[in-house]
């Protein structure tokens, strides 16, 4: 049992890893700068970003925060804190992915709307996958960081009174 929690941890964050570095890499190409194009634009927030820059140099940028948080989050056993960091970004970066669902054209399948997803929208959902292994990579770093420097930390990002 012990054996395929520790497989299955490292399964999801250097899966996580992997996923972040080639999509990451793809996003220097010019077709996939077109396919971001296709989604961003839509998107109220993201679409400001081709005011500042063209579509390649748009996509790029991505394209490099994603590879900066795959190298946060391969550096857990180096520093989990900085790993977390990495998560967090990602997280923030899937939130944002998924909110194409709703900005996005053609998400739904013509003719029946929801919850029938298109294959536009079917790709947009795995990124609830991906959320999910970044959510548990910041838990899973935070514990890191506790457990090497005695600091404390709350797992929940808000402190609710009691």
């Amino acid at each position: 049992m012990e054996i395929s929690r520790h497989l299955g941890a490292l399964f999801i964050r250097y899966g996580l890893v992997v996923v972040l570095l080639w999509i990451g890499a793809l996003k220097l190409t010019a077709y996939e700068a077109q396919g971001v194009f296709n989604y961003a634009s839509h998107s109220p927030l993201l679409a400001w970003g081709y005011h500042l820059v063209d579509v390649r140099t748009f996509s790029v940028i991505l394209g490099l925060f994603e590879w900066l948080f795959a190298i946060l989050i391969a550096i857990r056993p180096i520093s989990p804190r900085l790993s977390a960091f990495g998560s967090f970004g990602s997280i923030g970066m899937f939130l944002i992915t998924l909110t194409f669902l709703v900005t996005t054209p053609g998400v739904w399948q013509k003719d029946y709307g929801f919850p029938f997803l298109s294959p536009t929208g079917q790709f947009l959902l795995k990124d609830l996958v991906l959320l999910g292994a970044a959510i548990w990579t910041a838990a899973e770093s935070l514990r890191g960081v506790r457990n090497t420097t005695g600091e404390k930390y709350s797992e929940f990002p808000v402190r609710i009174a009691a």
